[in-house]
């Protein structure tokens, strides 16, 4: 999967996102303005106003988006997220290099809302990794108690869990347990 750092940076965004949504056991991962706060640290958000309760009602919404893209039933569907995804982003590119990324596109404008930001940045790297023929890396843990959504980078897009070392080691040593049970 070629692609730059940047956009791997954002497809962890956009992964980050999605699994914030409380699904199955999981919890709400981003209850407050605090929390964002944190996030644009750890994400490396930059250019953008201090986040606000407006941000956090909106990324609400769209990480609910997000996460339709990943778990939709057919290739059609998800282009239809995407491009309503597209549709209500406020989309202005320009090259730009700072904190140590390579040169890359941001397309926001400058010191604009957070949510504006990643709702730019997020649907352009999604519509980008589609026009690639990269949708099918979208994927969500075929665990049956999991529902944590990943982009799956392996060479043949073979992976079948959000973890191997979580999810994939516990249903295989399920699946042993259970055919040593038979044999038994």
């Amino acid at each position: 999967m070629a692609t730059t750092s940047d956009r791997l940076r954002v497809q962890q965004v956009i992964v980050d996102l999605a699994n914030s949504v409380p699904h199955g056991d999981q919890p709400e991962l981003i209850q407050d303005v605090s929390d964002l706060k944190g996030l644009m640290t750890t994400w490396i958000v930059t250019e953008t106003a201090a986040p606000t309760k407006a941000d956090l009602e909106s990324l609400h919404k769209f990480r609910a988006r997000l996460r339709a893209v990943f778990i939709a039933p057919d290739r059609q569907a998800k282009i239809s997220i995407v491009n309503e995804l597209l549709s209500g982003a406020d989309i202005h590119p320009r090259l730009v290099e700072h904190d140590g990324l390579p040169l890359h596109v941001h397309y926001f404008q400058p010191y604009t809302s957070l949510a504006d930001h990643l709702v730019a940045d997020c649907a352009m790297v999604l519509a980008l990794m589609f026009e690639a023929g990269e949708a099918d890396r979208l994927k969500e843990c075929v665990a049956p108690d999991c529902g944590t959504v990943f982009i799956d980078r392996s060479k043949n897009r073979s992976r079948l869990y959000c973890d191997s070392q979580a999810c994939g080691n516990r249903l295989h040593a399920a699946a042993y347990r259970a055919r040593a049970a038979t044999a038994n």
